[in-house]
């Protein structure tokens, strides 16, 4: 596996990962998902197997804050390393323009999302109530990074 900065020929591969990942009205429209990968702030990873794109990870710098969008990995690329692959490579990133913290929210029921942020440092910090869909509630995760990159 593979990574490489996100390319705009990448856009429909990302957005069926992401629709096979999370269900209607949590997974992104394309207007949303084109909203986050051009923002000024915006760092997006691909992972690569071979030439198929397994998954992605979409971050953005918010301050001295870094804040994960998402990390999605097809369901064909999953427990084989790649979400962890793309964790700490966007880790290295943010904190090479100065992040200090990271941040992200998961619904309340991912469990297997829950696992992975833990085993990566990430701590539990509060719910947001009805985060998702007005119903499904969220947890928000943090994780105070390294001064020096990974």
């Amino acid at each position: 596996m593979r990574l490489r900065p996100y390319e705009s020929q990448d856009f429909a591969t990302l957005y069926e990962i992401d629709q096979s990942c999370f269900q209607p009205g949590i997974s992104y429209s394309k207007r949303m998902l084109r909203y986050f990968l051009a923002m000024p702030a915006a760092t997006c990873l691909v992972g690569l197997d071979g030439e198929t794109i397994g998954g992605f990870i979409l971050g953005e710098m918010i301050g001295l804050e870094a804040h994960i969008v998402t990390l999605d990995v097809a369901e064909t690329h999953r427990r084989r390393g790649l979400g962890s692959l793309l964790l700490n490579a966007l880790e290295s990133s943010v904190i090479r323009q100065g992040a200090v913290a990271m941040i992200l929210e998961t619904a309340v029921n991912n469990h297997a999302a829950i696992a992975l942020w833990k085993r990566h440092g990430y701590q539990e910090e509060g719910i947001l109530k009805r985060y998702y869909l007005n119903k499904l509630d969220a947890l928000q995760m943090r994780k105070s990074l390294n001064s020096s990159p990974r």
